[in-house]
């Protein structure tokens, strides 16, 4: 009994230790295929067996039994599928509540950093509130939803697009004043409360034809007035008509594909007679069908709705008609009829047949099944492995650091669920990187104001001696001395190194404008008539295209010139050999004077124009990479803005837009 013992264990451990080095299809394979082939052989025996003895008995009864249950099988899938669909649009009701809720947190959590900066003496209030508008437009929600913010009197501090507006009296499509609700509960609204409200709204401007439903998460952020909301369409969210449409195919399918009898079928239809579901007829209206005798078998159908039916019918191509048995049903959520029929000579040709076709049919049955199950199992199992598979691609890929990646979410089972949430995490980590970049930005911005104080002192007044030097020297010696161009050329790269720190001095310490009435017009001449002597600027044809009435602003000159000078030589140099660039003025619908530096240059790649304003960044062989970064510092600090527009052969158009009145804004 012992030595039995042993034996048993060790083939238990074998066995196990075999299944575990398995693939995940073999361990199907081996584990489902002796569950599927075992029981139908024995049942089929049985079964076999009682219906030689049982076959002429009660064959109506049989046959009404079956109709029945096909009948009771077709309506609990139906209501399976239109449950399954209430269910998994709840749940993404819950789903886009959560993502709303993080979303607003997320963007609370923005301005408050901005707010902090503001009370640390960072920046100044309007600095502050102007970074977190500018952060907040770029966050989207669904196709069309966005972040906006506003004040609890209804003014719209941040918006894509009616930005300044008061919208406290806005209606919705029912006409409830929902501007004027979000505001009364924002103000009674609890510290961290993330509230929300929904609303039919028809937008024109997206060519809404009818109003759809819109829900917004917002919080209220006390220290600026400021109610942070997030808002978007629910049916762009959470309502996956492709999926459900997909589904509902394979629910016909499914249905259309059950036979009863060797010709019986399973048909849907609506109260008026239309086929819903049909092997051959689906989308035609029969309800004024008539049988072999001229009765109208649909329609009594229609009206009755449930119960059973049998009537003459004589299909295309036969002599005479044969009684045929219905049973149907009906199916309240989507208001059809469900049939099953079956010719009843069916029901007795295949008892007659059933003895002669035990043994042969159990031993094919067998081999079938086993055949049918193996290649089951391995597709059940491509089916469950395949996308597992998929997500490990992806998660190797995100772990190098890939954090665009995403997992195709195109089921709504389990691993559907999990690769959605999968994907939610990583765009949430990609958002925490960003603003961990942005973060240390902002590090980088501070030590370079402490490296520039010591740069001036330490490499400034060595450079100047060096440079004092050369060129007391460079006086004495003269130009045929072998010596002469290594002097000329200390003094050349002195001046360079003075530059360099003279740039990061600028971009780290740029003043306040000192602002005066300023004539653009007059400015830009003054400029061009300058830059053209310049070296950068030779074969390089400039043309003044000015406003003639063109408006003062307020803005500092020195710093303006700056900016020019800077635009201009860089243009200059994107034209090595010569070209054309057009200096244009003009005032914009927003009442902002517009500057525009149109060249036809070498043009600048796509991916560089998203880094071309960041400190340092160069595609100059000798540049410092600071001159357009201490260009968007000027313009940002007299609040206007600074664009580019390139193509790569074509050349690049720059367009500094600048308000009349800064302080007005």
């Amino acid at each position: 009994m012992q030595a039995d013992g042993i034996v048993g264990e060790r083939m238990h451990r074998y066995f196990f230790a075999f299944m575990n080095n398995l693939k995940l299809r073999w361990k199907m394979l081996v584990l489902v295929l002796p569950l599927v082939t075992v029981p139908i052989f024995v049942v089929g025996g049985v079964i076999g067996y009682i219906s030689t003895k049982q076959a002429y008995r009660g064959i109506t009864q049989t046959a009404r039994d079956d109709l029945e249950h096909m009948a009771s099988f077709t309506i609990d899938l139906l209501n399976s599928h239109y449950q399954q669909f209430q269910v998994y649009k709840q749940d993404k009701v819950r789903t886009v509540h959560a993502e709303l809720a993080t979303l607003t947190n997320l963007s609370y959590s923005l301005v408050e950093a901005e707010n902090r900066q503001y009370r640390n003496g960072k920046i100044d209030l309007r600095t502050a509130q102007a970074s977190a508008r500018k952060a907040l437009k770029r966050v989207n929600v669904g196709e069309t939803g966005y972040i906006y913010a506003m004040t609890t009197k209804g003014d719209l501090k941040v918006h894509i697009a009616r930005e300044g507006e008061n919208v406290f009296n806005e209606k919705d499509e029912n006409g409830r004043y929902f501007i004027r609700v979000m505001c009364e509960n924002a103000l009674k609204s609890k510290p961290g409360e993330v509230l929300f409200i929904v609303y039919p709204w028809r937008n024109a401007v997206l060519g809404d034809t009818h109003p759809r439903q819109k829900v917004v998460a917002y919080r209220y952020f006390r220290e600026w007035d400021w109610i942070i909301a997030a808002g978007g369409y629910l049916e762009e969210t959470y309502d996956d008509l492709a999926f459900e449409r997909r589904s509902f195919e394979e629910l016909k399918e499914k249905i259309k594909s059950k036979k009863v009898g060797e010709t019986g079928y399973i048909y849907c239809m609506d109260e008026k007679g239309n086929f819903t579901v049909h092997p051959d007829e689906e989308g035609k209206n029969f309800f004024n069908a008539v049988d072999f005798n001229g009765h109208k078998f649909i329609k009594e159908m229609c009206e009755k709705k449930r119960g059973w039916i049998r009537y003459p019918w004589r299909n295309v191509g036969e002599s005479h008609p044969r009684m045929k048995i219905v049973r149907y049903d009906y199916f309240k959520p989507w208001g059809w009829i469900v049939a099953v029929g079956s010719y009843e000579d069916e029901f007795y040709q295949e008892a007659n047949k059933i003895r002669g076709r035990i043994v042969g049919s159990m031993t094919l049955l067998t081999i079938i099944v086993g055949i049918v199950g193996t290649l089951l199992v391995f597709l059940a199992a491509k089916v469950l492995t395949d996308p597992i598979n998929h997500m490990n691609e992806v998660i190797r890929k995100v772990k190098k650091g890939r954090l665009d990646e995403q997992m195709e979410v195109d089921t709504g089972d389990e691993l559907g669920e999990l690769a959605a949430a999968f994907n939610r995490m990583t765009a949430i980590i990609k958002q925490n990187k960003e603003m961990e970049a942005s973060l240390a930005q902002q590090g980088k911005m501070a030590s370079l104001g402490v490296l520039s104080s010591g740069v001036a002192h330490e490499i400034n007044n060595p450079l100047g001696v060096i440079l004092g030097y050369a060129s007391y020297i460079e006086g004495k010696t003269s130009e045929d001395d072998p010596n002469y161009k290594y002097i000329h050329e200390i003094k050349r790269e002195s001046k360079r190194c003075k530059k360099i720190v003279q740039d990061l001095l600028s971009y780290a310490r740029t003043p306040k404008p000192a602002l005066e009435l300023l004539d653009i017009n007059d400015l830009l001449s003054q400029i061009v008539d300058f830059a053209a002597n310049h070296t950068d600027m030779h074969n390089v044809t400039v043309v003044k295209e000015f406003a003639p009435d063109l408006p003062l602003i307020m803005a500092d000159g020195d710093q303006m010139r700056q900016v020019a000078i800077n635009l201009i030589l860089n243009a200059g140099a994107a034209m090595d050999g010569g070209g054309e660039l057009v200096v244009r003025t003009f005032l914009d619908d927003q009442q902002f004077v517009n500057i525009a530096f149109r060249d036809t240059g070498a043009g600048i790649r796509q991916e560089d124009i998203e880094k071309i304003f960041e400190p340092f960044f160069t595609t100059k062989t000798k540049g410092t990479g600071l001159g357009l970064a201490i260009t968007r510092q000027i313009i940002e600090m007299h609040h206007g803005k600074i664009a580019i527009d390139s193509e790569v052969g074509k050349g690049t158009t720059v367009t500094v837009k600048l308000p009349q009145d800064r302080d007005a804004l």
